[in-house]
């Protein structure tokens, strides 16, 4: 079993800390792993078995805990039995009715040390985010990186042999879901697993959850989404489109189905920001997908969209490292990525190739913003290196292992 170590110290910082560890992302991700990993190291620190209440969700064996009352029954005679602190494990929490009451009445009754997974974004909103505030702490999980996805790769014979270049062309390709590596590596069987796991999600996690009836309007937005990443549009964009094929529907419509895949997060909104005026923006955001794999399941790879997947390989890299990203607005130019935490910025054009024709304009946008941020390009080409006005061009394969993703 691979350890994702930049998941694990996040997580392991926090072990047997009082707050509620909550590790979210897309089903598929990681997330079931990485709980048994963290179970794991917590019995070689010398925690006994009788310490762990462990309970996935997704499984038949726990159906009857899926009542609130009765969970909360469990884990009771559970801290009863530990002799000493209880280790809580808990997988898919979202299956249980109420399930954020058993979550706040147990961190009150027991002594106790809580992991739970979720896959849904909604799970920290609401009343659990006032019940809890200040007493969890969230750890997202994306699917892999391309530096994880290489040390994944190195276990499967298929995949042996390959270069690097090779590698990324198939990472682009089929995305970094961890269980593609698992497969045999065949264009066929690949994306038959994929299709497999992305029709779960749109089933149990946004159709069921969200109890959608339109299905087929549903399946027609997620295409648009899918093939538009990397543009910008509204809501009313996708009304106008749909209207022109004769469903019509509200602006307000479009966002609530938007809204629910974004909470099964199968895709991500970033908005605009005036780097200029440092405002957001309200209109014509875009939107990108948490795995390309699933989008080429879905509506099939063109090598002329490679400009977008680049941008949404990125999108996701900067994401992983902590990130908050906007899409910026510079004038009447756009910078692809304005990405910031606490007092650092970093700005970032992606593009597949520079030439001769594409060079000015993919600097321009940088050179026209007044600050002293990082800067930089980010392409393909490998054999040339360089900076312009303090601006760096670099290999976007080398910026995406730097410091092991």
């Amino acid at each position: 079993m691979i350890v994702r170590k930049s998941y694990m110290k996040q997580i392991l910082d926090f072990l047997d800390k009082p707050v509620i560890k909550v590790i979210t992302g897309m089903r598929r991700s990681g997330k079931s792993v990485l709980l048994e990993l963290i179970k794991e190291e917590v019995l070689r620190r010398g925690v006994k078995e009788n310490q762990i209440f462990s309970a996935n969700f997704e499984s038949l064996q726990f159906e009857d805990l899926k009542n609130y009352k009765a969970l909360y029954g469990a884990i009771i005679a559970a801290a009863k039995a530990a002799n000493g602190k209880l280790y809580l494990f808990i997988d898919e929490i979202q299956e249980v009715e109420s399930w954020e009451k058993v979550i706040n009445s147990v961190r009150i009754d027991c002594d106790c040390d809580m992991y739970i997974t979720g896959s849904n974004a909604r799970l920290l909103s609401g009343e659990l985010a006032t019940l809890l505030s200040g007493r969890y702490i969230e750890i997202p999980v994306y699917p892999l990186s391309f530096s994880e996805y290489l040390e994944f790769a190195g276990n499967n014979e298929d995949e042996k042999g390959l270069s690097r270049e090779q590698h990324f062309s198939n990472f682009l390709r089929y995305g970094g879901l961890p269980g593609i590596h698992e497969m045999k590596w065949e264009d066929a069987a690949l994306l038959r697993y994929l299709t497999d796991i992305f029709n779960s999600v749109l089933l149990k996690d946004v159709i069921k959850r969200n109890k959608i009836r339109d299905i087929h309007l549903l399946e027609r937005i997620v295409q648009y989404l899918l093939d538009n990443i990397g543009n910008t549009f509204s809501a009313k964009t996708i009304s106008d489109f749909l209207k022109n094929q004769g469903r019509k529907l509200s602006s307000e419509t479009v966002y609530n189905y938007i809204n629910a895949l974004q909470s099964a997060f199968l895709i991500h909104k970033v908005p605009r920001f005036d780097i200029k005026g440092k405002r957001l923006l309200e209109t014509q955001e875009k939107y990108f997908v948490s795995d390309l794999g699933l989008r080429h399941a879905t509506i099939g790879y063109r090598d002329n969209d490679i400009g977008a997947l680049l941008e949404n390989v990125v999108f996701l890299e900067l994401l992983r490292r902590g990130y908050s990203v906007h899409i910026g607005k510079q004038g009447l130019s756009e910078v692809d990525f304005v990405a910031g935490k606490a007092d650092e910025r970093l700005y970032v054009q992606v593009c597949y190739i520079l030439t001769e024709d594409n060079t000015d304009r993919e600097f321009a946008p940088l050179e026209a913003i007044d600050d002293n941020y990082e800067k930089i390009v980010l392409s393909t080409d490998s054999l040339i290196s360089f900076n312009r006005n303090g601006i760096k061009q670099r290999n976007i394969i080398d910026f995406l292992l730097e410091g092991n993703g």
